[in-house]
């Protein structure tokens, strides 16, 4: 039997500077960022199991959280993605990594406008 993990971190909100309108490039925009990093598993957790069997989450938040550097502009978001998804595979642990992205400010009647990103090995 194979068995995976599938890690979540949702909604981390941060101001990255990006876009390709000249609106956009002056000030940081807030995007809404979500994780998803899937693992090779034993079948079981047991009660005694090490983090070692798995992979701390907060790595995922980190990702989002340090990828993006002040001052930097990303033309397109889905270099923000891909930033996050490389430093998520640095981690030879993870299998398959997932990245959506929400570009707040254009939303206008709540609805989530943005893109997701996937790479696997």
């Amino acid at each position: 039997m194979t068995s995976t993990l599938q890690l979540q971190v949702q909604d981390v909100e941060l101001m990255v500077l990006t876009g390709i309108y000249s609106e956009e490039t002056k000030l940081p925009q807030l995007l809404r960022v979500s994780v998803f990093a899937d693992l090779d598993a034993p079948d079981r957790f047991t009660h005694d199991m090490k983090l070692s069997e798995s992979k701390n989450y907060m790595d995922l938040k980190d990702a989002v959280l340090t990828v993006c550097p002040e001052g930097v502009h990303f033309t397109l978001v889905e270099a923000v993605a891909d930033a996050i998804i490389d430093r998520l595979l640095e981690d030879d642990r993870v299998r398959k990594a997932t990245v959506r992205i929400v570009k707040v400010a254009i939303s206008e009647n709540g609805e989530s406008i943005g893109i997701e990103r996937m790479r696997s090995r």
